[in-house]
This record gives structure tokens, C-alpha cells and sequence, in this order.
């Protein structure tokens, strides 16, 4: 294939990619459950007021956006809020607009439960010219519970549809994560070394995902605009005597207390997951469970829908083969007809570990086509499959897997359909792994006529072919060394399948989240 015919390849390959993913959404605000309004003189200079509002019960998070006029001629008001208990924050005049609930607020806010009842804006006036009258504006939002996805970005930082490097599986001192103190002595880990640790991987995305509790997202929410480069998904790992599964997307607390009244079984937290609008995710399936890792093997005393699960973390830390791999454990989803998304972890607990030892922050990563960079549009990719593990924790390896038939065509994640004796065309896209070899495996296992391809170059297109018999298959490819180590593992291509089988999505709450 010569230069030019490579690169208007790639950029169909890359067109197709594109339209398979975008997703046209309104960014139109919603409209403001509350609207308070005032007017402030000149003889209120240096005074207080309260603007009073009630707040529902049932409300997961307040937002309260305010505006006011006459700055030009310097006025400056400045704002606060108490619950019906107790003060709840003030940020002067730093801020147009807060956010707080009982995981996380915006700095300089409190969080903690939303109580029902009389609220109270606080409003300072430090200065306002004896002549001069300003107008106040605050819109408040309720949202009563978070079923979409937002995160602690205002917007997207990055609106441009491509492949996303991230960390799925990290921990803070918010639960067990450790790291060394300036005199060098062990602690709990501050959740700023474990990002910045991150930051410095190059990584786009990563999902703190400490142990059952939501302190961990205040921390997140103050250090999000610090970190503008760099999504901060919200997450948990929720670790039963049952197992653990990684839960991400929204900052409701999720009920962990397995064997109780009110969380009976594991199918009860799933779905009660699914219900708050969470993306779950299997945790290392195959790990022993026992007094050396207490509950993190997948052992369910009940019979479990898996079809609530959108993922399974294939490769956990330093653990890409073997028994102790999720590998075996999803691909018997697979054979069941089930289609979560391979996905990895660093599980890291110290952010202090070399970046090129294997379970450093961003080893593995997880490497995700999105639309743009947002919490929506990460967990879009992962819920849809178009997804790669990439285990040497490179800033640049590439897997792209494409495959059509018959007029239609499909990537990774994607469903194919195809008639007997029809002719699938497969395509693989790898940049960085000269000298290695693509494997493209039919139902788990290396078929006679798909046979491993030597890749020469650093940036290869390579094409195969397979006859289809009509029936449900999947094909999924691999980059392998020469001696035979995983490096890439890349997500199906569903060949016959019936419409999609991942966990449906739940209907955006009404209210902004901010």
C-alpha cells in the first residue's frame, strides 16, 4: 500500500469512527427551579442581606448561579448560604456560581446533606456608590438524584472526537492508597499526588476509585480546575465479601452493606446502581478470595443479572495472563452472549512507583474513542466498546479494528450482520509495534485462517479476510511480541448478534449539575 493510499485509508477508517460515535446532544440549560431576585441601593452599602428560599425534600444537590448588575460603576456584592441548620459557605466575591451536596461542593462550600426547608442566600455589599442600584439574579437548581453522568468540569476539556489515554482503578488516602511524607514516613495519601502523579503520565482521563466511601469527591471537585487537562471521572470501588466492582458516572452514595435488609443480594446493588445511573464494572473477577484479598474474587451467594454489568476489568495492575487474569471470566460473558467492555486498572495505592513498573498510575490504560472529553463522553465509549487495553502503559500505541460485510461495516464494540458465505473484510490499525505480531482470535481462539501477522512497520494497515457462516461470533484482535506477551488487547467485533445487549442508560436528571 503506498503513503497516499495509507493516509486516505486511515482517514476513512477515521471517518467512519467518527460517525459510528457522535452523538448530537442539547447543551441548552435547563430551566432554574427558583429565580431570586433584588435590588440593592446605594444606602445598603456595607450591609447584609438574606434572600430566603425553601428547598424540597428529596434533593440530592443545589446549584445557584448568580448575577447582578452595576459593575461598572464597581459595585461588587458578595455571596453566601446557610441550610436551615447551620452556614453553609461563602465566597465573597470569587464566585458567580456554586454547587454542593452531601459528597462534595464547590471550595469554599460546605458538603453534607441537603435538609429540607428554609434555605437562605447570603448576599454582603462591600461597596455600592450612594447613587447607584443594582439588580440581583439567582437562578437555583434542584437535581433530586444525579442519573447523568457530569463529573466537576463546567465543559468538556477537550471537544474533539479521538482515542483518550486514562486509569480506571485508583486509590487515595481516602481509603488504603500510601505515600511517602516530606520527613519520609508513610501516609495516608492525599488525593493531589495521586493526579499529579497521573498529570505527569500524560493520561487524559483517570477515575479515583477509593473504597464504599464519596469523600474522595470533594477533593475532585476543588482540584478539577486545577487540572485542565486532565478528566476527573467519579468513582468507587465497591468491595464486598462478594466481590468488587468499580462503579463510575455520578456521586450518590451506593448502599455496599451486602446481606442486609436493605441490600440483600448482588443483583439488588447492581440494580440499584443502574437505577442512580452508575456504569459498573467487575473488578479483578479472578483474584482468590480469603484472608490475603478479603472478598476480591467475583463470588456472588446469588445468582446475578449480568447483564447490568458494562464492563469487566480484564487486566488489573500487574496481572495481564494467567489464572489470576479477568480474561477467562470475560470471555465466558462473551460465550454467553453477554457484550461488557474489556477495560484496565492500575489499582494503584502508591502513586509513588515508577512509572515503568507494571500497576504505576496509568499501567495499564485503558484507551477509549470518545466524542469529546467530558465524564458523559468517556463513559459513552466504554458502555459502546470502542475500547483497548493498552499494557505496556504507552503515551502513543495504537489499535484500531474495523470489519464490513455486505454493504455494512462495524468497529470494535460494534454488531455486524452478515449472511452465509458472505465475505467479511477486516481491517487493523497499529501504530508502535513494529516487530510484533497482530493476532486476531474468532471466539476466543486463533482460527486456521486467521493467522498472526508480522507487523513491519511502525504505523501498519492490516487487511484480512474471513467467509461467514451466518451464525453469532465474535472477533477480537491482540499485539503480541515475538516471544509472545500481551501488549494490546482490543474489544469485539460482534458478527450476527441481536440488537444491543448493554446495560441500558438512564433518562438525564431535569436539573443542571454544576
Amino acid at each position: 500500500m503506498t503513503e497516499k493510499s495509507q493516509t486516505n485509508h486511515r482517514l476513512l477508517l477515521l471517518t467512519v469512527v467518527v460517525a459510528a460515535l457522535f452523538v448530537c446532544e442539547s447543551r441548552a440549560e435547563s430551566t432554574p427551579d427558583i429565580v431570586l431576585r433584588a435590588t440593592v441601593s446605594g444606602k445598603q452599602n456595607q450591609s447584609y442581606i438574606e434572600l430566603p428560599f425553601d428547598v424540597p425534600a428529596g434533593a440530592a444537590r443545589i446549584t445557584v448561579v448568580f448575577a447582578y448588575t452595576g459593575k461598572e460603576e464597581r459595585t461588587a456584592l458578595d455571596l453566601g448560604v446557610a441550610d436551615p441548620q447551620r452556614f453553609r459557605g461563602w465566597s465573597g466575591g470569587n464566585k458567580d456560581s456554586f454547587t454542593l451536596s452531601e459528597s462534595d461542593a464547590t471550595p469554599s462550600y460546605l458538603p453534607g446533606a441537603i435538609v429540607p426547608g428554609r434555605w437562605k442566600l447570603l448576599i454582603g455589599i462591600p461597596n455600592i456608590r450612594p447613587q447607584s442600584v443594582s439588580s440581583v439574579e439567582a437562578k437555583i437548581y434542584f437535581a433530586r438524584e444525579s442519573k447523568s453522568p457530569s463529573g466537576f468540569a463546567d465543559q468538556p476539556l477537550e471537544s474533539k472526537a479521538r482515542w483518550y489515554r486514562g486509569d480506571l482503578h485508583l486509590h487515595t488516602g481516602h481509603s488504603d492508597g500510601r505515600c511517602s511524607s516530606q520527613s519520609g514516613k508513610e501516609i495516608p495519601c492525599p488525593t493531589f499526588v495521586t493526579i499529579q502523579a497521573a498529570a505527569r503520565r500524560g493520561l487524559d482521563f483517570v477515575a479515583i476509585t477509593d473504597h464504599n466511601t464519596t469523600s474522595h469527591f470533594d477533593a475532585m471537585r476543588e482540584l478539577q480546575p486545577y487540572f485542565d487537562r486532565l478528566l476527573l471521572i467519579p468513582g468507587r470501588e465497591i468491595t464486598t465479601f462478594q466481590g468488587h466492582a468499580n462503579v463510575f458516572g455520578v456521586t450518590d452514595f451506593l448502599d455496599f452493606r451486602l446481606g442486609t435488609q436493605t441490600m440483600p443480594q448482588m443483583s439488588s446493588l447492581l440494580e440499584n446502581a443502574l437505577r442512580l445511573g452508575l456504569l459498573v464494572s467487575i473488578n479483578h473477577p479472578a483474584l482468590p478470595s480469603g484472608e490475603s484479598c478479603m472478598g476480591c474474587g467475583w463470588q456472588p451467594r446469588a445468582p446475578v443479572e449480568m447483564n447490568l454489568v458494562s464492563a469487566v476489568e480484564v487486566v488489573n495492575g500487574g496481572i495481564p495472563e494467567g489464572a489470576f487474569s479477568g480474561l477467562a471470566f470475560w470471555e465466558q460473558q462473551l460465550r454467553e452472549g453477554l457484550r461488557p467492555t474489556a477495560i484496565g486498572g492500575s489499582d494503584n495505592h502508591r502513586p509513588e512507583t515508577p512509572l515503568e513498573k507494571t500497576g504505576a498510575v496509568g499501567s495499564p490504560t485503558t484507551v477509549v474513542f470518545a466524542r469529546e472529553l467530558s465524564v458523559p463522553a468517556i463513559l459513552e465509549g466504554i458502555r459502546a466498546g470502542h475500547v483497548f487495553v493498552d499494557l505496556t502503559g504507552s503515551s502513543d500505541r495504537l489499535l484500531e479494528f474495523f470489519a464490513s460485510a455486505s454493504g455494512n461495516s462495524a468497529t470494535a464494540g460494534d454488531i455486524l450482520p452478515t449472511s452465509p458465505g458472505a465475505e467479511v473484510q477486516i481491517t487493523i490499525h497499529a501504530v508502535g509495534c513494529q516487530r510484533s505480531s497482530a493476532v486476531l482470535l474468532l471466539d476466543g481462539s486463533q482460527d486456521s485462517k486467521l493467522s498472526p501477522v508480522t507487523i513491519a512497520e511502525s504505523d501498519a494497515i492490516i487487511s484480512l479476510s474471513w467467509i461467514s457462516d451466518g451464525k453469532k461470533h465474535w472477533l477480537r484482535p491482540e499485539i503480541r511480541t515475538t516471544e509472545g506477551k500481551l501488549q494490546l488487547l482490543g474489544n469485539p467485533i460482534y458478527l450476527n448478534y441481536p440488537p444491543a445487549q448493554h446495560t441500558p442508560q438512564t433518562t438525564a436528571s431535569s436539573s443542571i449539575l454544576r
